[in-house]
């Protein structure tokens, strides 16, 4: 088997699938014959979190992924934020139910105000600082 890498197209091509690929108008201009031992190599670094970029030579190399940008860093802290909301909210509202009912037993009004008091200083989490965030402690 012969492969193929295209930067163009940022993908594998094997010649075994090169007349599909011909007739389809879809074979790369910019193909590029790697081994399979390399073509392996490449794989196995992608999985372990690397990436092919395209070195000066125009051959795929591994290299590390780059640092989240300051961007994103903040948003999958607000991604997080959510989520954590979303969970204090859950936790609340079975407990809110038991006090507004007179039915909830200490331990459970109890629990209500930790779970109130933590989504509370989750509203109050500046995401702009990530990724140094101080997170609230989740009740459990």
């Amino acid at each position: 088997m012969t492969v193929y890498f295209s930067a163009a197209e940022n993908g594998f091509y094997d010649d075994a699938f090169k007349a599909d690929y011909m007739a389809a108008g879809t074979w790369p201009t910019d193909g590029v014959e790697i081994s399979e031992r390399w073509y392996q190599h490449l794989l196995d670094g992608q999985t372990k979190g690397r990436m092919i970029v395209i070195n000066s030579y125009g051959q795929p190399v591994l290299t590390d992924q780059p640092a989240p940008s300051k961007e994103a860093l903040i948003a999958a802290a607000e991604n997080l934020k959510a989520k954590l909301l979303k969970r204090a909210g859950e936790a609340i509202a079975p407990l809110q139910d038991a006090v507004d009912l007179s039915m909830a037993n200490d331990a459970e009004t109890a629990s209500l105000q930790a779970w109130k008091k933590y989504r509370v200083l989750l509203n109050r989490t500046d995401t702009t600082n990530a990724p140094d965030i101080e997170w609230p402690v989740s009740p459990c």
